[in-house]
């Protein structure tokens, strides 16, 4: 799978996802930081963002791409890896199947 990570999360978790066999870039690193939510929108990655912009997308729209939604709150980098560890194969095979929002909390 492919994934973008919004510009709200750590660079660190792109790396994070690439070490279990993903594409995953920041948006910061494709020169996308001041893009509008329509335009990562637009992509075809899993967007993996704390924006609860995005989830509003998924429920109004019958297209685009799937939503990997951290609502996890303030927090270290270690902390939002150490949560996303024990759920991370659930969370694969969640989109997988297709669903198109996945919400963590």
């Amino acid at each position: 799978m492919r994934f973008l990570i919004d510009t709200n999360l750590p660079k660190a978790l792109g790396s994070w996802i690439a070490q279990r066999g993903h594409i995953a870039e920041h948006v910061l690193d494709l020169g996308m930081a001041q893009a509008t939510d329509a335009a990562l929108w637009e992509t075809s990655a899993v967007i993996v963002s704390k924006d609860e912009d995005f989830a509003d997308l998924v429920r109004r729209s019958e297209y685009g791409p799937s939503v990997l939604w951290l609502r996890t709150g303030n927090g270290t980098t270690n902390d939002l890896l150490k949560l996303l560890g024990p759920l991370w194969l659930l969370i694969e095979a969640r989109l997988a199947s297709g669903d198109r929002l996945v919400e963590v909390r």
